[in-house]
């Protein structure tokens, strides 16, 4: 599976933005897709928001705070990321991910392989 992520930019706080993963293969095995981000180089990459394959479950980040919304199209090729009034500290690379969860939590099982996109910047500006 390949995951390529487009949507990304620089916007106003109080702005908009909506994030797209391209999702091509197949995720057979990985039961979730979920949308990270990263502050800096340095830090760690953050769950903001993931949906089980089947749609029916969704997990959101507590500093989402209601501002996100994860979608996936019923083909399950497209993961998106609607992101409403951003603020400054939103600023940072968000990655589309597809894994496998552990057991009941939204943990990555690092027993499955885990593939992630390339990246999309968000820059907010204050």
């Amino acid at each position: 599976v390949q995951l390529a992520e487009s949507g990304g930019g620089l916007v106003q706080a109080g702005g908009s933005l909506r994030l797209s993963c391209a999702v091509s293969g197949s995720t057979l095995r990985l039961n979730t897709m979920g949308w990270y981000r990263q502050v800096s180089a340095g830090s760690k990459r953050e769950l903001v928001a993931a949906v089980a394959t089947n749609g029916r479950l969704t997990h959101y980040a507590d500093f989402v705070k209601g501002r996100f919304t994860i979608s996936r199209d019923n083909a399950g090729s497209t993961l998106n990321l609607q992101l409403n009034n951003l603020g400054v500290e939103d600023t940072a690379e968000y990655y589309c991910k597809a894994f496998r969860r552990y057991g009941n939590t939204w943990s990555t099982d690092t027993r499955f392989p885990e593939v992630w996109g390339q990246g999309t910047l968000v820059t907010v500006s204050s």
